[in-house]
């Protein structure tokens, strides 16, 4: 299993720490692009048509023997904003974006299913230290 990084930003990424996480949930390979709001907005709207920056994209690759699981698209703008915004640091919060983006690419969808989501991204929080993730945040705001 490998991570086949593109990396546009300024932050040294922990290759190895992604790996870890990735290994919990998949043998597969990942390509991972971390950007900017710019080249993510770009993304969002060709392949979901939706014209506005986001935090993190997921696209699976059709299954194929051998080929890697898929792409995982990463914001730095919103991993630095949100990172400040909750009091902790950039590297815990690209893993918790890039968490959010590798289940989705294993069938995850916190839009449509009965809570696994939010489970499985709880369990990998507990085992790897990290701060509330995504979708825990945005529950904890809707109550």
């Amino acid at each position: 299993m490998d991570i086949d990084l593109d990396n546009h930003c300024k932050y040294d990424i922990n290759i190895d720490e992604l790996k870890e996480i990735t290994a919990e949930v998949t043998d597969k390979d990942i390509e991972l692009l971390v950007t900017f709001n710019e080249q993510i907005q770009e993304l969002n709207k060709n392949f979901r048509d939706i014209d506005k920056p986001t935090d993190v994209l997921s696209f699976p690759f059709d299954i194929m023997p051998f080929a890697p699981l898929g792409s995982i698209a990463i914001s730095t703008d919103f991993v630095e904003e949100k990172a400040k915004e909750y009091g902790h640091d950039f590297n815990d919060e690209l893993k918790l974006l890039y968490i959010h983006g590798l289940l989705h690419l294993v069938g995850y969808d916190h839009e449509v299913d009965n809570g696994e989501q939010r489970a499985e991204e709880e369990r990998l929080i507990k085992k790897f230290n990290l701060p509330n993730s995504l979708i825990i945040r945005t529950e904890e705001k809707e109550f």
